[in-house]
């Protein structure tokens, strides 16, 4: 069996490429990155290290890489003979990827199995996004191509913090994860990937991380980055940012029981293992790192405004998540454009077209008058400085 798999960073090699290997698929990363490439060429296996209790080391081996900037072809080559397709490239590159895929699927016989596709990113429908974007490149043949394949969405949830320096491909993670997949795509022939699960109903699986890793992992870099502190872990060493944090989940696990009928026991036991995650002094973090891209995190269906959202229509509370938005809006890096971008629209634009245009909510909506109260603050504090 054979898996290309789309991003050789960390993610890729350190967790999609590991339960791969572990499930028997050669895995062919494929990357744009010269050297990453050659790096991983080079190597004969890589290690993943998990960092913390419980921590154990991986060694993986039967590996490749190809080049998709460089040589598409031998990527598309790739493609045509592999049985699975997963991708760790980030939400917005996908419409990178689906080209390459596309021509794997040209080539393809038409006699094989059908190739299995999973975009495992940090975003609702990444698989949907990705089938989406393969049907636009296939133009005319996008009917007769999509039927050579399978898409299934999945959640994702492992953090692979910043890495030590050295040309090396072992990658340092966290021990827990979570592989959740849509079965329905499959039938009865799913693939082989260890402590994957499958699962009918995805939607709860991806809004329950995303609305209590995501917002937490934020939530903490943001309150940290208001008190002046360096390290994620030692944020939630502060019981005044800790209370804050669990405070803003407990907001998010309404929404979830609400809107997904989920158990608010389990979900309480779920909300202490992220928040001990994140204290792991072994996983070294910082708080500007996690914070970086502040308007993608602001967005309407993110991991703040989306469930804050619910929340107001439900007449649930949302006031924990309105003060992670208000520290999301203070957030400054000068090495993070879309900090930059953020901070000079809040210099130079009308508020409530700026709450607009930032959170996608519409005037109208009832969590907007909080969002525009936590902007308006946000302006003054400006202003006055």
């Amino acid at each position: 069996m054979k898996a290309v798999h789309f991003g050789a960073g960390n993610i890729g090699r350190g967790f999609v490429g590991l339960l791969l290997h572990e499930g028997g698929y050669e895995v062919v990363f494929s990357d744009v990155a010269d050297a990453l490439v050659d790096a991983v060429n080079a190597a004969d296996s890589y290690t993943v290290h998990e960092a913390g209790p419980g921590g154990v080391d991986h060694v993986v081996t039967g590996f490749r890489a190809v080049n998709s900037r460089t040589d598409p072809d031998a990527a598309a080559g790739e493609v045509a003979t592999a049985d699975l397709v997963t991708t760790a490239v980030g939400p917005t590159v996908l419409r990178f990827v689906a080209p390459v895929i596309v021509e794997g699927l040209r080539l393809r016989s038409a006699d094989a199995a059908p190739l299995g596709v999973m975009a495992c990113e940090n975003a609702i429908g990444a698989t949907d996004t990705l089938r989406a974007e393969i049907e636009t490149a296939a133009g005319a043949d996008a009917d007769a191509l999509l039927r050579r394949a399978v898409f299934a969405n999945t959640a994702v949830d492992r953090i692979v913090p910043p890495q030590a320096g050295g040309p090396g491909v072992d990658v340092t993670v966290e021990p827990y994860f979570e592989w959740a997949i849509e079965s329905g795509p499959f039938g009865a022939e799913r693939p082989n990937i260890p402590g994957a699960h499958f699962v009918e109903n995805l939607a709860p699986s991806i809004e329950r991380k995303l609305f209590t890793v995501n917002t937490g992992h934020a939530a903490a870099a943001y309150f940290g980055a208001q008190s002046g502190v360096e390290r994620l872990s030692d944020a939630l060493a502060d019981p005044a940012i800790a209370a804050k944090v669990s405070a803003a989940l407990e907001e998010t696990s309404a929404v979830l029981v609400a809107e997904h009928a989920l158990d608010p026991a389990g979900l309480a036991a779920y909300r202490s293992t992220i928040l001990d995650r994140f204290r792991n002094p072994e996983l070294i973090d910082t708080v500007q790192r996690v914070g970086r891209q502040p308007l993608r995190k602001l967005s309407r269906h993110e991991r703040f405004i989306g469930p804050a959202a619910s929340a107001a229509e439900r007449g649930l509370p949302a006031d924990a998540l309105i003060a992670a938005v208000a520290a999301a809006l203070a957030f400054e890096d000068e090495d993070d454009e879309q900090s930059i971008d953020l901070q000079r629209m809040l210099r130079t634009e009308d508020p409530a077209s700026l709450t607009a245009r930032i959170t996608g909510l519409d005037p109208m909506h009832p969590l907007f008058p909080a969002v525009l109260d936590a902007v308006v603050v946000r302006q003054s504090a400006i202003n006055a400085g």
